[in-house]
């Protein structure tokens, strides 16, 4: 190519036919084609304080960022694209907590099956205190008693003897709320536990025994 041909090609470069140069399109692109946030257009000068934020939850919502620095609006309106609104958050929320509580409400219910059959297996009295702590009392019983069988019977150095003579002693401990306080205690330790146990823990000696 010719330095006229260049020279051809670098003068019309931006021009229309007519010979005039192409005035550039410098119109404020206010968010990209594919963005799910869009500021809305009011009438007052500066930085829009309001968003209309489509969330992951294909729900759109106009949101209040005024309390927001300017510089931070257009970020967070963006990261609340990436959740999902309000209402579906907290139906989700709720929809869990729904969950958790009844798992939880069927495995308290198995644990005081667990500890009414053990206590009945092994004549352990019945525990006495509030009534709101006697169930708590039994599983906390059952779970530390098991716990101590493991530890000092099956894996350890105990016989049966030993294990009997524990036993009584749990046995004499009535007080719910005793157990409960010793409920994350290591099963090793339940005989040093009974022995430092107060009056105000056992309860009356049962005469039938």
């Amino acid at each position: 190519m010719n330095r006229a041909s260049c020279t051809t090609l670098r003068n019309d470069a931006g021009r229309h036919p007519n010979g005039r140069r192409k005035a550039l399109d410098l119109k404020p692109q206010i968010s990209s084609p594919t963005s799910n946030v869009t500021p809305i257009k009011r009438n007052s000068p500066g930085v829009p304080t309001h968003w209309a934020v489509e969330h992951a939850c294909s729900h759109r919502v106009d949101h209040d960022l005024s309390n927001r620095p300017a510089d931070k609006r257009a970020g967070f309106a963006r990261w609340l694209a990436s959740k999902d609104c309000t209402g579906c958050w907290k139906a989700a929320r709720d929809t869990d907590s729904a969950s958790k509580e009844e798992w939880l409400a069927t495995k308290r219910a198995a644990e005081q099956e667990a500890a009414a059959a053990w206590a009945t297996q092994f004549d352990m009295p019945p525990l006495e205190g509030p009534a709101k702590t006697l169930d708590w009392g039994e599983r906390s019983r059952h779970q530390l008693m098991t716990a101590a069988h493991t530890m000092l019977v099956v894996e350890g150095a105990w016989d049966e003897a030993d294990w009997a003579e524990l036993e009584e002693k749990a046995r004499s401990i009535t007080r719910a709320s005793w157990w409960i306080d010793q409920r994350d205690a290591e099963g090793t330790d339940l005989l040093e536990l009974l022995e430092a146990a107060g009056e105000d823990d056992h309860g009356t000696e049962n005469p039938f025994r």
